[in-house]
């Protein structure tokens, strides 16, 4: 079916998007997955085309679409390159420039936003530490008031550009005895002293990924790195989850969508017993399967976006996309590597680095079991 939620505005924004990842990203995916990061290069030139501002009022650097389907427009074509494409740009442009934008002073945003818009600051957030997961409120990283100084002390793991980043949005305690309403947000430029980083990790998927441990060692912050109010960063990391699990939903189905239309492809063309392999009844109709899942759920998607646009969607929508294309993407990608035969297991196959860079959709931004969960409780259970 002809999806109705976008125009042709919308359209030609695709089209530059595609233009630039076939000219400025696609030569060199296989570089990027072997620096395990994207070049600052990359992140500049992106900023050139104005894709990195379009949270970004104008008067900062920023192109400030207004319109949220620009954003599903731009995550959706970065996922048919790599998932690891749409996950940097969308921390980046989709998760933390909100923060930026909404919760900072004037200063802050002078400070901060036209190098965000530019790509000269790349960004990450600071959420997940070692013993935490998806459990935000028992944070152990801490911020204790020194004077007019707030100094930081803690570590971060899993943080998505932590290698590369040059300011990072951390959730601090400041007030341990208020649990989770004492959790505050702090703008950490990673020049300061006190800041460090561990290796790049070694992850199963998303080679292109800089993901990265970061250490912060008696760092001093002020109250003008405070992003947001006082104590009241759980709030705000609450109110921004619905974006992040939506930029999740529509990636991952983008990327699963994309990979499948590669192995119908596959299946016309590899032979077996004299002809092709989805011409047999079980590939035919499992193929039938696969294509009808992606399109029913994408018209669930296609709603949250247009709710979002409004500023509609609820929390429980956006868990219920995100859980269910995590599922979708995993359950698909697994029967695209089985359609490949052999080929579906090895690495230069996009199929099977698909597969692999897949799995973690069903864990970041809330597990699947996190997302239920919040369900479940909103059905009165």
């Amino acid at each position: 079916m002809k999806r109705r939620i976008y125009d042709e505005d919308h359209e030609a924004f695709r089209g530059s998007v595609r233009e630039f990842l076939e000219r400025s990203v696609v030569p060199h995916v296989d570089q990027h997955a072997a620096d395990k990061a994207l070049p600052r290069e990359f992140w500049l030139e992106a900023g050139k085309q104005g894709f990195l501002g379009l949270e970004v009022p104008e008067e900062y650097g920023g192109s400030e679409a207004g319109d949220y389907r620009f954003n599903a427009v731009l995550m959706e074509e970065l996922s048919k390159v790599n998932a690891a494409l749409s996950s940097c740009v969308g921390i980046h442009a989709d998760i933390v420039a909100p923060y930026l934008v909404e919760l900072t002073t004037e200063e802050q945003r002078k400070r901060w936003l036209p190098g965000v818009a530019s790509g000269e600051i790349l960004t990450a957030i600071g959420m997940t530490e070692p013993s935490g997961g998806s459990d935000l409120a028992a944070l152990k990283t801490t911020a204790v008031r020194d004077g007019d100084d707030w100094v930081l002390n803690g570590s971060k793991t899993f943080i998505t550009n932590g290698y590369s980043a040059d300011l990072v949005v951390v959730a601090a305690r400041t007030s341990p005895e208020k649990k989770a309403k004492g959790i505050t947000l702090f703008g950490v430029e990673t020049a300061k002293e006190g800041f460090s980083r561990g290796r790049k990790l070694d992850k199963v998927g998303q080679d292109e990924s800089d993901t990265a441990e970061l250490f912060f060692e008696n760092l001093r912050c002020t109250d003008d790195d405070i992003v947001g109010e006082l104590d009241n960063g759980f709030i705000h990391m609450m109110q921004n989850l619905p974006q992040e699990r939506l930029g999740c939903a529509i990636s991952n189905l983008a990327h699963a969508k994309q990979i499948l239309e590669e192995t119908l492809q596959y299946t016309k063309d590899r032979k077996a017993f004299g002809q092709g392999v989805g011409s047999f009844q079980h590939n035919k109709f499992l193929l039938a399967e696969l294509f009808t899942q992606i399109d029913v759920t994408q018209a669930y998607v296609d709603q949250c976006v247009e709710a979002h646009a409004a500023k509609e969607l609820t929390p429980i929508d956006a868990a219920k996309a995100k859980w269910w294309t995590s599922q979708i993407q995993n359950d698909v990608l697994d029967h695209c590597v089985q359609l490949h035969g052999g080929y579906g297991f090895m690495n230069e196959y996009r199929v099977a680095r698909a597969w692999r860079d897949a799995r973690v959709s069903k864990i970041w931004a809330g597990s699947n079991e996190i997302m239920k969960e919040l369900i479940g409780r909103d059905l009165g259970l």
